[in-house]
């Protein structure tokens, strides 16, 4: 029965029966006892039950085999389900039936997908993690990714979408950090260029030595992001503005003490032109100052040797300067016909020049402010000046009045006659209104007076007592005019009397005094009238241009401010009236005494 259930079908009975007869025909040839025929079937036995073991153990290794394989392909199967997240496989078998190789074949589609799967999702996971990676290193400062950073470490315990997700937005994050820090170096190295070219310093020099990677002069493509390199940065832009604020505070101040030299040494506008680059930044800030070597160190060297070469050029000609302004203040005060002491002025001005006590701006400041007071004064005095010239003008007239009055041949028929006789007319109206004038003139000076508390002098005169002395002179004139009036209408009435005997002859003197020409030229002018419309400055200059002048050569003042008067203070006009009354007085004496 054994044995029938253990042939195979490969093997026919025929073959084995063929077999053992061949056997016991061996055996009966050679006379093998039973024993020995038994012990040798025994053994042939045995023999095959070793190796139906060898084969029973065989297949159940392969058995064995068969059935690891098959939890191995399940767990793996399930490992990658798990790995890559995926909550429902199509190829995942259902209840397992069959052969184990049925079973095998069965899910080995299903994990052949997944394992496809597997190496496309490791790819993407390495080369997300491996520009993480490249993007971290470039943030530590390290350039060189390809040398130094290693292939990156997969986790394929979890290849999930979801974990593929996370390390993409930590790489968008990583971009953003990435553009922000460009950005930052871009902004730095701009900023550095601008400082750079304003100053002229060496740009690829100051860059190299914060980072080589940020000259694109050397051809780098990739720029140092680093923490390091963003504090350097930080750090030279920050010297480097401050080097350009002290830079622009030395220009402001050259450009400063530039001007203040042109002003004091009157320097052309020519020359003025070629450093225009340094002043025209004196009220620049520092965000406006951008030009290309606006700020060179040359260009301060420039205005420094400028400087000083003006600095030596100052001290000759700063007596120039000042005499200039000492003269602009003397001309105001003469115009003015203020009082001023030059001659003690000039030499205060050259002592305090020579011995060096005083700044040369501060003396020139002074002076302007002198010339600036002296003009102030002179616009306060100005209105009373203008009726001194017109009260000067006005005693011209009447002083050429009184010479028309005397000219015995004013009416006669003559060439120019009609023009005096024009003039004539206009100097009794603008005569008349002298005493107008006159107190006009006297209400404004006590005004001005009592205002600044100060006497109105006028070329070391006070106007005051010129004013009263002539109102005191015009009233004497007056009181002569009516005395001689009542001498004349005597002498008439004496000279229609009878003619004594004996007659006095004129004497020459008299003569010559009545047929004395009054200085009419035939067109009708004056020999004075060439100096008619002269200011007051012409003449206090001219010794007996009107009576005004000659009043005020007579009046002083002596210690206690009270006025005194010489008989010098009498006008010309005066003078020639004196003259010829005394002429006519002496003529009339004369007829009275030759008179019965």
């Amino acid at each position: 029965m054994a044995t029938k259930k253990l042939q195979s079908p490969m093997f026919s009975d025929t073959n084995c029966g063929s077999l053992l007869q061949d056997l016991e025909l061996i055996w009966d040839e050679v006379g093998a006892s039973d024993g020995e025929r038994e012990k040798m079937l025994l053994q042939l036995e045995q023999e095959c039950l070793e190796v139906y073991r060898r084969k029973v153990d065989q297949a159940n290794l392969a058995r064995a085999r068969l059935h690891q394989l098959l939890a191995d392909s399940e767990a793996e199967l399930e490992h990658l389900i798990s790995a890559l997240g995926e909550r429902s496989f199509a190829g995942r078998p259902g209840k397992q039936t069959g052969t184990l190789k049925e079973q095998l074949a069965a899910i080995a589609p299903g994990l052949g997908d997944l394992r496809k799967k597997k190496e496309e999702r490791v790819k993407k996971f390495m080369d997300v993690q491996g520009q993480i990676q490249s993007i971290c290193a470039e943030i530590a400062g390290n350039l060189n990714v390809n040398d130094l950073c290693a292939t990156p470490k997969v986790d394929e315990h979890d290849l999930s979408l979801k974990k593929l997700d996370e390390f993409h937005a930590q790489l968008q994050e990583l971009h953003r950090e990435k553009n922000d820090r460009l950005q930052k170096v871009f902004d730095y190295v701009n900023t550095v260029h601008a400082l750079s070219a304003a100053m002229g310093l060496d740009f690829s020099k100051i860059v190299s030595e914060v980072h080589p990677s940020l000259d694109d002069s050397a051809g780098n493509q990739s720029k140092s992001i680093s923490n390091d390199t963003l504090a350097k940065l930080a750090e030279t832009v920050e010297s480097l503005k401050e080097e350009k604020q002290q830079r622009l505070q030395k220009i402001q101040e050259l450009g400063t003490t530039l001007i203040e030299l042109w002003n004091l040494m009157d320097i052309t506008m020519e020359e003025q032109k070629h450093f225009d680059h340094v002043t025209c930044y004196i009220s620049a800030s520092v965000d406006e100052v951008s030009m290309p070597r606006a700020l060179a160190s040359n260009i301060i060297d420039q205005a420094e040797v400028e400087v000083k070469r003006l600095d030596r050029l100052k001290a000759g000609k700063m007596k120039e300067l000042l005499h200039k302004k000492q003269t602009e203040l003397e001309d105001i005060y003469r115009k003015a016909h203020m009082e001023i002491d030059t001659n003690s002025a000039q030499e205060k001005i050259m002592a305090m020049i020579d011995s060096g006590t005083i700044n040369h701006s501060d003396l020139l400041a002074s002076m302007d402010d002198q010339i600036s007071k002296a003009k102030e004064e002179a616009l306060s005095r100005k209105e009373i000046m203008e009726k001194v010239d017109k009260w000067m003008a006005a005693c011209e007239e009447e002083s050429w009045l009184e010479d028309y009055n005397r000219d015995e041949n004013r009416y006669s028929v003559s060439r120019g006659a009609h023009i005096n006789l024009k003039r004539a007319e206009r100097a009794r109206v603008i005569v008349n209104k002298i005493p107008a004038l006159v107190d006009s003139l006297m209400a404004k000076t006590r005004a001005w007076e009592e205002e600044r508390g100060t006497t109105f002098f006028y070329d070391e005169v006070p106007l005051l007592a010129m004013l009263d002395e002539y109102n005191m002179m015009r009233q004497e004139r007056e009181e002569e005019k009516l005395r001689l009036r009542d001498k004349k209408r005597l002498q008439g009435q004496l000279a229609s009397e009878p003619e004594p005997f004996f007659v006095a002859k004129p004497t020459p003197h008299r003569q010559l005094s009545t047929k004395r020409s009054t200085g009419l030229r035939v067109n009708g002018n004056s020999v004075d009238d060439t100096h008619s419309n002269r200011r007051l400055s012409l003449s206090v200059q001219q010794t007996g241009m009107n009576g005004v002048n000659s009043a005020r050569k007579g009046l002083s003042v002596n210690r206690d401010g009270k006025r005194e008067h010489n008989k010098s203070m009498i006008p010309r006009n005066y003078f020639s009236l004196s003259k010829e009354d005394s002429t006519s007085q002496a003529s009339a004496n004369g007829s009275a005494v030759s008179s019965p």
